[in-house]
């Protein structure tokens, strides 16, 4: 039988709303195309921002983003990106194509982003090829508020007021592109690179270290050891890093495999179960740092998740361009619930990237934007934002093929503030609807009002020809029992329920 337990009383933790972040790369055409036009485009615009791709992520409530990298990052040096945008120096991405890029997109236009979609900023600072002394001014010019000379060369560039940036990250992937160190050499460098990003003023900096690729435990077995608790019981750090990538085989150069669009049921059941293995990292990561910090002091911050394919036939091969079906909808809501049911430890996440590279929220063509599924995943799971989780008991039957064995069902819940409650529930089987049956403690149910995303098959997916063929639509197939619901959870589904 398939069944749901969910006690109202036993909910205590806060889901972070920060869980649902986002992730912004100077990679491919996620920030020029993405989101800056400049101020003299046809396109509308706000100071060179594209105003629909801005309205489009206010719907969705984004409640941080992170930028500028990824890989980018520690090339990034951020003193080419200030000023007047024509005597900016250009600089190749060497990452990421080997283009030219004019640095029109610097950490003034990114601040500005971040005020239009009234999201706090996390900035990723440069250890890779970047000095101690370069993100320690960094950090100064643009939070510090008094006399100093880097506040006035902010003022000298327009900026009086220094800005808000609580989140900082000290490097990005320093285990690979961001410098090919092993854990012990990253420990040292972390703790001597935080050390002088200071706090100015009001502005109390979350100093986030990279953790690991994966499944790398040596990694964050070090990085807590070494970097997480200083001697006076104070945490170094406030957050640690986790990168995982739902993909199939990649070639030796790192160039994934498998089309996002054209697949079998095979290779849709990998996918859900490669996206399902979230959650035995999160365990084991967070066992490794409960043994350090017993007081959950320090957050485990999965600040690079989600699928990635080969790009789209005709586009950069190093642009990581993807379209976004169904089944990236269902990772996206199977990895969201993961972290609402982990909300102790997982504090932020963020998937990779927001517009027009791998699992993107929003693809756009020129004048022209589509949301993408993974769009509808996030608009619908905002509920569960501060939200506070509910324990969830599942029982659900298996769902079988190609040699994988996954649960058929899966899901989380959350109390809100006016005391709604709300259950996600997701169906991976793409032949079979599913009955299941909620029994709900601590609360009376009255009334059940219910929206799902479901699409015609498994690469069901947004195109600029049909930009509403996956959205979410009411649903009526859900019933107020005696002792809490009886639901029919579609096939191949994302079903969100909101029970008063």
């Amino acid at each position: 039988m398939n069944e749901i337990r969910l006690d109202v009383a036993r909910a205590k933790l806060k889901i972070d709303r920060n869980i649902y972040g986002h992730f912004s790369e100077h990679l491919g055409r996620c920030i020029y195309e993405g989101y800056w036009v400049g101020e003299s485009s046809d396109i509308p615009n706000t100071r060179g921002i594209r105003r629909d791709v801005v309205e489009a992520l206010r719907r969705i409530k984004v409640p941080v983003m992170r930028w500028p990298g990824g890989c980018f990052a520690d090339e990034y040096h951020w003193m080419d990106g200030i000023g007047s945008r024509e005597k900016r120096p250009s600089m190749v991405n060497t990452h990421w194509g080997g283009v030219v890029e004019n640095n029109h997109f610097g950490a003034q236009e990114f601040l500005d982003l971040c005020s239009q979609l009234e999201c706090e900023p996390y900035i990723c600072g440069n250890v890779g090829s970047g000095t101690v002394q370069e993100m320690s001014q960094w950090v100064e010019y643009l939070t510090f508020g008094g006399k100093s000379p880097m506040a006035d060369l902010r003022r000298k560039n327009g900026r009086d007021e220094p800005w808000k940036v609580r989140y900082w990250g000290v490097g990005n992937e320093n285990w690979g592109c961001g410098g090919r160190m092993t854990a012990e050499y990253y420990a040292d460098l972390y703790r001597r690179y935080g050390l002088y990003c200071r706090s100015y003023d009001d502005n109390q900096l979350y100093r986030i270290a990279c953790g690991p690729r994966g499944d790398d435990y040596h990694w964050t077995e070090v990085l807590m050891k070494m970097a997480g608790v200083g001697d006076q019981g104070a945490p170094y750090m406030d957050g640690l890093t986790l990168h995982y990538y739902t993909s199939v085989e990649r070639l030796p150069d790192s160039t994934r495999v498998g089309s996002a669009t054209q697949f079998d049921e095979n290779q849709w059941i990998e996918i859900l179960s490669r996206g399902l293995f979230m959650e035995e990292l999160i365990r084991r990561h967070s066992t490794i740092m409960d043994k350090y910090d017993p007081e959950q002091k320090i957050a485990l911050i999965v600040d690079e998740w989600g699928t990635w394919y080969a790009v789209e036939p005709g586009t950069h091969p190093r642009f990581l361009y993807q379209q976004n079906t169904m089944r990236d909808a269902l990772v996206a809501a199977l990895t969201l619930d993961i972290f609402n049911r982990h909300c102790d430890r997982v504090r932020m996440a963020n998937i990779a990237q927001t517009v027009n590279v791998l699992q993107a929220m929003i693809l756009t063509q020129n004048e022209k934007m589509v949301l993408t599924p993974s769009y509808h995943v996030f608009d619908i799971y905002k509920v569960h934002q501060d939200a506070t989780m509910v324990p969830f008991d599942l029982e659900s039957e298996s769902y079988e093929h190609a040699g994988y064995r996954i649960p058929a069902l899966a899901g989380s819940a959350s109390v809100d503030s006016e005391g709604r409650l709300h259950v996600s529930l997701v169906n991976s089987n793409p032949r079979k609807d599913i009955g299941i049956k909620a029994v709900v403690c601590g609360m009376t149910c009255k009334r059940v009002h219910a929206r799902v995303l479901q699409g015609e098959s498994m690469n069901a997916h947004n195109t600029f020809e049909r930009p509403d063929a996956v959205k979410p639509r009411d649903f009526s197939r859900a019933d107020v029992k005696a002792d809490g619901l009886e639901i029919t959870v579609p096939r191949m589904s994302v079903l969100v329920l909101e029970v008063t």
